[in-house]
């Protein structure tokens, strides 16, 4: 009822607003003491003050309660979608999560988990983390936090994060379950990294692959320790996984494009009303400049994701494979609040080398906006290029005389459509009831030094049909998924493999997934081709 009423009453709230909110947001940004000492700034005060007696009008009179500052946030984040779909009002809690992601790292014990039959499983112990040397282990079960049980009580996510999460050098006690036996760990919080680049493996004896997740403020020492990891295995070519990657820290994709790039040559541009023009140049300290380059990207490759992805297909320095990019090409800053919450305020356009905006249209509506993706579904795009949505005017030519577009994402080198070959409603339910995991999790408990290597594992252990069948039991018997012979038949192989490497996830993270999955997937095997 609160929410229908929020939007009932918003579009009213951002006609008096736009003004006065833009005002306040900025003198919100200011030291305090600061408002009212410019001249002039009676109007927009009137404005403000307009916009706070509509809501003290709703809250004191409207027909049904009203949680005013629900609708206050609300007003503050439609006025700014009227603007442009990037610029958002972030509120003290989220700017904090939101803040830990661009830092790479937060405070916590140092575990990876999920929840499997109302347990908090333990799937990895980060190395060198509070947890690692409290004793903790891959395969434990936390059943208590601080004496509070935590197990059979219906606990989220997010519910477990909060108790676990803390200020460094505080101490939480917890009580977990181990090959049946109970125990008490004292771990003492610290610094956790949040890693950006997930794999990093050479998958021939000269091909090197590394994905990289986000663009925080560590991801460029992280890619530098991989690509160097890589370079001394022998690495002269490189696929870069940028799929999935909805963007993060400029300065950090600039930091990574200037790795592969000649000396003086354009990364990526910037300006905006009030923000000058300003022009990112590659130095002379790039290591990877003799490095053969494919670069993978999809449909929700975004915003930094795409300046790299840019910088490398204008500068004729990337085979750029897969399918268009989410065309984002504004540039946003935080802009701090008095209460601590923030307004991610868009200053800037960004422009590839070759002067492209691949900002995509917007209307106005944000909901439109974002439908542009199932819309790419809808309309065919993601099995055949969409050569409609780039007209002659948004041509642009690289130095060796490529045709690359503007106005609506990366269009890549070399598309790769959709990969529905073993696709079915079966596999579909299976993956939505994280029955991989679950199962991966019992599987792997007791197996974490059976293989020396993830390499080793991909190559020797096979998925038999006994273990298979195993599995489809399980999950028909722990998760209600019904045995479906037809899909089965479908997706046989895409089952073995999703399990072969969800239970190498459980034993070496990300990288043994990517190593089982890679063998199969189409737009790797695609980029492999391109050197």
């Amino acid at each position: 009822m609160e929410n229908n009423n929020i939007r009932i009453w918003t579009p009213v709230l951002i006609g008096i607003a736009l003004a006065g909110g833009i005002f306040f947001g900025r003198q919100m940004a200011v030291p305090a003491g600061s408002v009212g000492q410019a001249g002039g700034a009676g109007y927009e005060h009137s404005n403000y003050q307009k916009m706070q007696d509509v809501i003290e009008i709703i809250d004191n009179y409207y027909v049904d309660s009203v949680d005013r500052d629900a609708l206050f946030e609300q007003t503050i984040e439609d006025m700014l979608h009227k603007l442009d779909p990037h610029s958002n009002y972030i509120s003290a809690k989220d700017l904090q999560l939101a803040n830990e992601q661009i830092m790479g790292e937060f405070s916590g014990i140092g575990v990876r988990f999920f929840i499997l039959r109302d347990t908090v499983c333990v799937t990895n112990v980060i190395k060198g983390s509070p947890s690692e040397q409290a004793g903790l282990k891959a395969g434990d079960k936390i059943i208590k936090v601080d004496g509070k049980p935590v197990a059979g009580v219906k606990i989220s996510n997010d519910g477990i994060m909060s108790k676990l999460k803390g200020r460094t050098n505080t101490e939480v006690k917890v009580g977990i379950l181990r090959n049946g036996k109970q125990a008490t760990k004292s771990i003492i919080r610290g610094a956790i990294p949040i890693y950006s680049v997930s794999a990093a493996y050479m998958i021939d004896q000269e091909t090197g692959f590394i994905k990289i997740d986000q663009f925080s403020l560590t991801t460029e020492d992280e890619f530098k320790q991989a690509s160097e990891k890589l370079v001394a295995k022998g690495m002269k070519r490189l696929v870069l996984d940028l799929r999935g990657n909805a963007g993060g820290v400029l300065q950090t994709a600039t930091q990574i494009a200037d790795e592969f790039l000649a000396n003086n040559k354009i990364i990526v541009s910037t300006k905006g009303q009030h923000s000058k023009e300003r022009f990112y140049k590659a130095t002379t300290k790039g290591e990877l400049e003799h490095i053969k380059v494919a670069v993978l990207i999809n449909e929700n490759s975004a915003s930094a994701s795409e300046i790299l992805a840019g910088a490398l297909q204008d500068n004729d320095r990337a085979t750029i494979v897969g399918r268009r990019s989410f065309g984002k090409g504004l540039v946003q800053e935080d802009m701090k609040l008095r209460d601590n919450s923030s307004l991610r305020l868009t200053i800037a356009r960004y422009y590839t080398p070759t002067g492209r905006s691949i900002q995509k249209p917007y209307n106005g509506n944000i909901e439109d906006y974002y439908h542009d993706q199932i819309d790419r579904y809808d309309n065919g795009e993601l099995y055949a290029p969409d050569t409609t949505k780039f007209v002659d005017s948004l041509k642009f030519i690289t130095p060796k005389g490529k045709v690359v577009y503007g106005g609506g994402g990366i269009m890549p080198d070399v598309f790769v459509a959709v990969d529905t070959v073993g696709n079915s409603w079966y596999l579909a339910q299976l993956r939505y009831t994280m029955s991989f995991q679950a199962f991966a999790f019992d599987f792997a408990n007791g197996k974490y030094e059976q293989w020396k290597t993830p390499q080793e594992y991909a190559r020797t252990f096979q998925i038999s049909d006994a273990l298979l069948n195993q599995f489809l039991k399980f999950s028909e018997k722990e998760s209600g998924v019904k045995i479906d012979q037809s899909g089965l038949k479908t997706s046989k192989q895409w089952i073995k493999n999703i399990l072969k490497a969800e239970i190498a996830r459980q034993i070496w993270t990300e990288e043994g997934y990517f190593i089982v999955m890679n063998q199969l997937d189409k737009e790797v095997q695609t980029a492999l081709k391109q050197f």
